[in-house]
């Protein structure tokens, strides 16, 4: 069996085209594309109330926007963060000169485990940035009162886990401020977008500064800052896919569902769980490869995409593990056990409005089938 197309991790969940050239002929009438134009002021504004906070600032990725609230919220010396994640989150510290210095996960829910965040607190470190992995919020509480403790910054990279609730409250709300990403593979997307949420003014007056060059009103420039302005057309796929959400949740529930089925019983493969009691975006069919599966994650991969099945292993090797961490930091690994040992199971697959019953029920078919099977 082989697809007939090639099916890939993160294939773009997109709203009514109709509604979103509707927006993009009244961003031509209007000659406004990018600077805080109408489009963009309002998906800001419905982001805020989506999520119940008093500021979600936009920005033309979620790179700039960890860059961004990194240096507002004047983060220096080391910040610690998982090595289980996209290269972005340590990536934007060690482009401010900060170094990322990597604590281990927590074996069940794969975030970074507030027990292991002592060993790394030293004079110089100044925040803690859990980052909410494959839907699953971090155990915020434990991160809070451990910053709490230490008299440190906690910022999350919320990257994954838009529309994801914690105790009833959606994410977006907690620590000093959430940082998202609405790139195309994310389940809610703005083409290419980010946003940082918070409800500190005094945070959000100087992201919104650090923004746009420091302007203040016209010709009066009051910080030092950057561009990291999302534009019209982009806020205008962003405003079309906010009316999507319920769809797109109810597909990815779907999906998981029809996996979980299709996969179950299968000796050496588990699937990620998700807390039926909160929101989720169900945006990540994630299985741990365990010794008992007939073959290894990597093989199980290889096999997948031999049938144009683009199951991904997020995320291999671990931050620590690339450059230039691994040169900068060779020993890493002896503190990363877990880390190390859960990088080399997971696997990815395809989910979202791009695929249906039908090809899931292919998929789980192919992942089923022994070796020795044609």
């Amino acid at each position: 069996m082989k697809l007939d197309g090639t099916l890939h991790v993160g294939a773009p969940n997109i709203g009514s085209r109709e509604k979103f050239f509707e927006r993009v002929n009244g961003m031509f009438d209007r000659r406004w594309l990018t600077n805080r134009g109408e489009l963009v002021q309002e998906l800001e504004q419905k982001l805020a109330d989506y999520l119940g906070v008093k500021h979600c600032i936009s920005m033309c990725n979620g790179t700039v926007a960890l860059e961004i609230a990194i240096r507002a919220l004047g983060l220096e010396g080391e910040v610690i963060v998982p090595s289980l994640t996209f290269i972005a989150s340590a990536h934007a510290l060690l482009w401010q000169e900060i170094t990322p210095v990597f604590c281990d996960i927590d074996r069940e829910s794969y975030n970074i485990d507030p027990k292991q965040i002592e060993k790394h607190i030293t004079p110089k470190t100044s925040a803690i940035m859990g980052v909410h992995l494959y839907s699953r919020p971090c155990d915020i509480e434990a991160l809070q009162a451990m910053a709490d403790r230490h008299g440190i910054k906690l910022l999350f990279d919320a990257a994954h886990a838009f529309g994801c609730s914690h105790n009833g409250k959606m994410i977006g709300n907690f620590g000093d401020c959430e940082v998202l990403s609405f790139h195309a593979t994310k389940f809610f997307n703005t083409f290419e977008g980010g946003a940082i949420a918070t409800n500190n003014d005094g945070l959000a007056e100087k992201i919104r500064l650090m923004q746009n060059f420091g302007f203040n009103g016209m010709d009066n420039v009051e910080y030092i800052g950057t561009n990291g302005k999302m534009t019209e057309i982009c806020a205008a796929m962003g405003l079309t896919n906010l009316e999507g959400l319920d769809e797109f949740v109810g597909i990815n529930q779907r999906n998981y569902e029809v996996y979980r089925d299709g996969l179950s019983k299968i000796p050496g493969l588990s699937l990620i769980e998700f807390n039926e009691a909160e929101k989720c975006n169900w945006q990540y069919i994630v299985v741990e490869v365990g010794n008992d599966h007939p073959l290894s994650r990597d093989e199980l991969m290889e096999k997948l995409h031999a049938q144009n099945i683009r199951a991904r292993r997020y995320f291999w090797p671990g931050c620590h593990r690339m450059e230039p961490y691994r040169s900068l930091q060779p020993n890493a690994g002896m503190m990363l056990p877990i880390t190390e040992a859960v990088a080399e199971r997971l696997l990815v697959l395809p989910t979202g409005t791009g695929v249906d019953k039908i090809t899931i029920d292919l998929i789980c078919r192919s992942i089923r089938k022994k070796p020795c099977e044609s």
